[in-house]
């Protein structure tokens, strides 16, 4: 998983509440057994004209010109920015897998469904959630000013604007670390790998029947 400290970004506006994770991801997507290739299909129905299938080949699929992501200001933003109780709905992983290789790395919005939120941090995507009013404020920016951007310092946990205000975030410090650090649930376990190692190699040697059976 990728490190997260300072991030500078694009900032893409999505006015939507309640935006759930089927809308993220559609069900038809969910087939594959990887972890990869969900980024195209990110927002599909919204995304895209037509009805989308696996397989298909997006680049010949018809756009949806007044979808944001599809507008020419905002490509290339890596921080979405939302209303509340994004992320609401069933409870697949793929959302922030989608989210994440379409580019994005932080979503800002005043609230998420925690199941999302939580699946997040889990795969390297920074969740952070800011007042109404806060929220509402950079809305109005992102309207005003083309290619606006801002800057997430996730150590001194703050979304800092254009003009140099500062919005401070709370954030988990497990989570925190792990994303500072880089460490998924699999980062963590294979820390204590040597300690793992000892542990087969003592169990084998009081119970050597059981090196046969692993």
């Amino acid at each position: 998983m990728e490190k997260f400290n300072l991030h500078s970004g694009l900032v893409a506006p999505m006015d939507r509440a309640n935006v759930d994770t089927d809308a993220i991801i559609p069900k038809q997507f969910l087939k594959s057994i990887q972890r990869t290739g969900f980024g195209p299909n990110l927002f599909d129905e919204w995304r895209y004209l037509d009805h989308g299938e696996p397989g298909m080949d997006n680049s010949k699929r018809p756009l949806n010109p007044d979808f944001v992501l599809n507008q020419a200001r905002f490509q290339g933003a890596s921080i979405l920015l939302t209303r509340k109780n994004f992320g609401c709905g069933s409870s697949r992983e793929h959302a922030p897998w989608a989210l994440d290789q379409y580019g994005f790395r932080v979503v800002i919005a005043p609230s998420f469904a925690d199941i999302f939120f939580n699946n997040c941090f889990k795969n390297g995507l920074l969740p952070i959630v800011l007042s109404e009013v806060q929220v509402e404020h950079i809305f109005n920016e992102v309207k005003a000013f083309p290619g606006y951007r801002l800057t997430i310092d996730l150590e001194k946990q703050l979304v800092i604007t254009n003009a140099g205000v500062s919005y401070p975030f709370e954030i988990d410090e497990f989570r925190k670390y792990c994303l500072l650090n880089g460490l998924d649930e699999i980062g963590l376990t294979l820390r204590q790998s040597d300690k793992i190692r000892a542990f087969e190699e003592r169990h084998i040697a009081v119970q050597p029947w059981l090196a046969n059976t692993i």
